[in-house]
C-alpha cells in the first residue's frame, strides 16, 4: 500500500513515479490518495466509487493577426477579435456539442494581447483547461476545439494555432477500495459523517495515474468553513489533523491485518 499526496494541478508527480517503476520495485497493490475539503464540516468524510475527479487538459492559443492603429480596423486583422469569438464559440461546444447529461468544462483563463489603447495589435495569446470526466467526451472537446479555431481562422483571416496538451486522466475509485476506505472514515468521524455518493468534482489530481495502475480509492476530508482551494485566503484547519491522521493509522493497522 502508498500513501500519497499528490502534485497540485500542472505539477510532475506519480506519472514520473510510476514510470520510474514505483509500483513493481516496491512491490505496491493498493494506493489510498486523500484531500481536505473547504466547506465540509470537520471530522466528515467524502467519496465514491467510479469516476471522482476530472481529466485536466491544457490550452495554449496563439493568433498572429495583422496590427495597425485602431482608427483604421479595416486595414487590420484584429487579433483581439478573433480571440474574443473563440473564447464565446468554445461555450458552445459545452452547450451545445456535449450532451447535457455529460460534464466538461472549458475556461479560457489568460487572454493577452497589446499594449496600447490606441493600437490594435499584431498577435494575441490565450490559455486555459479543459475537464471532462469520459474519454469519449475528452475526444469530442479536443476535436471541436481544433475545429472551431479552423472555422474562426478562415472567418477572420487570422492564423490560429491550438496547442492542445493532455494532462491528467480522470481520478477513478475503485468500489471494494472505496468501500474500504468508507468504512475506516466512518469508524474516525461517525457514519454518519460519511458520504458515499458525493458529486465528482471537476478538479483533478495526478493520483490519476495511481489509481490507473493499482486499485484504491481517493478521498476528500472536511476542512471546515474556510476560503474555497487555490483560494488566496485559503488556510488548512489544523483541527483537521487527528481525523487525517487517524483515518490513515486505521487504514494501514486494518490493510495490514487483512
Amino acid at each position: 500500500m502508498v500513501i500519497f499526496r499528490p502534485a497540485e494541478e500542472g505539477g510532475a508527480g506519480a506519472d514520473a513515479m510510476i514510470k520510474d517503476g514505483l509500483m513493481d520495485r516496491f512491490g505496491i497493490q493498493k494506493v489510498y490518495g486523500m484531500h481536505n475539503n473547504p466547506g465540509m464540516p470537520i471530522g466528515s468524510f467524502a467519496m465514491r466509487t467510479g469516476p471522482i475527479m476530472a481529466a485536466m487538459d491544457r490550452i495554449g492559443i496563439t493568433i498572429e493577426g495583422v496590427g495597425g492603429h485602431a482608427a483604421y480596423p479595416h486595414k487590420t486583422i484584429d487579433p483581439v477579435m478573433a480571440g474574443s469569438q473563440l473564447i464565446m464559440a468554445f461555450q458552445s461546444i459545452v452547450s451545445r456539442t456535449v450532451s447535457p447529461l455529460d460534464s466538461a468544462v472549458i475556461s479560457i483563463c489568460e487572454f493577452h494581447a497589446g499594449h496600447a489603447s490606441n493600437v490594435i495589435p499584431a498577435s494575441a495569446e490565450l490559455r486555459g483547461t479543459v475537464r471532462t470526466l469520459r474519454k469519449d467526451v475528452r475526444d469530442l472537446v479536443e476535436k471541436r476545439m481544433n475545429e472551431v479555431c479552423a472555422g474562426v481562422a478562415l472567418q477572420t483571416g487570422a492564423r490560429i494555432t491550438l496547442n492542445y496538451d493532455r494532462g491528467y486522466p480522470v481520478v477513478v475509485n475503485h468500489p471494494a477500495e472505496t468501500e474500504l476506505a468508507a468504512k475506516i472514515a466512518g469508524e474516525i468521524g461517525g457514519a454518519a459523517n460519511v458520504a458515499t455518493d458525493m458529486e465528482p468534482v471537476m478538479g483533478a489530481e495526478d493520483f490519476a495515474y495511481m489509481l490507473e495502475a493499482r486499485p484504491g480509492a481517493f478521498i476528500f476530508m472536511g476542512n471546515g468553513d474556510s476560503a474555497g482551494l487555490h483560494h488566496p485566503a485559503y488556510n488548512f484547519n489544523d483541527d483537521a489533523i487527528v481525523y487525517g491522521s487517524s483515518y490513515w493509522v486505521k487504514l494501514v493497522e486494518t490493510s495490514l491485518a487483512a
